[in-house]
């Protein structure tokens, strides 16, 4: 693939979304409400507008409720039977959800940040070049989400991808491989976890 190929393979999105809420009382973070709709809108929209396609959500907790619930014109739902093992296996599901697709990347956000906006999301698009680019948004120095994994990685992220680590142990063995973006100007990192959170919500 030449250049000029690589830098026009679509970088695919990935939400995150099917999180049971424990801490919450059981209240699956997907239909948690900011601004007059579900969380998981907010994040849909965020990787659409800031250029993901296909964006692909991955459901877990509540996926029913929130099939019904929640508007989601463009969007690929993915349901993930195994989401109560961690989000490793909501990562795995997002990611063979998109063999066939011709995507060159996936971007990945979690549904429970609602301060990540389209704006982060482009930015980190903007950082892909070919299919083994590894990025991810940073704040204050720190890497955060979303996070942009190329398609030649993906078969050794899935591997690795256990519990409620994520991606996270293959990142913490790749980090000087990782192009870090700085969006601490344009987002919030603030994670939708416990009751006290949800004043963090509008």
């Amino acid at each position: 693939m030449d250049r000029t190929s690589e830098e026009s393979a679509q970088v695919a999105g990935i939400v995150l979304a099917a999180g049971g809420g424990r801490r919450l009382g059981g209240r699956p973070k997907a239909l948690l409400t900011h601004r007059g709709r579900p969380l998981v809108e907010h994040a849909a929209h965020a990787l659409l507008a800031g250029g993901c396609a296909p964006v692909h959500i991955v459901l877990g907790a509540g996926a029913e409720t929130v099939r019904e619930r929640a508007r989601l014109p463009g969007c690929v739902l993915v349901d993930n039977p195994d989401w109560a093992e961690g989000m490793g296996s909501s990562l795995r599901a997002g990611l063979g959800s998109l063999a066939g697709t011709g995507a060159g990347a996936a971007l990945v956000a979690l549904v429970d940040q609602p301060g990540i906006g389209a704006e982060a999301v482009a930015r980190v698009v903007a950082a892909y070049r070919s299919p083994s680019t590894l990025a991810a948004a940073a704040y204050d120095g720190e890497r955060g989400h979303p996070v942009l994994f190329g398609a030649d990685r993906w078969g050794d992220i899935t591997a690795s991808a256990v519990g409620d680590r994520g991606a996270r142990a293959y990142l913490q063995a790749h980090q000087s491989a990782i192009t870090l973006v700085d969006c601490s100007d344009i987002a919030r990192t603030d994670d939708i976890d416990t009751p006290e959170d949800l004043t963090l919500l509008e």
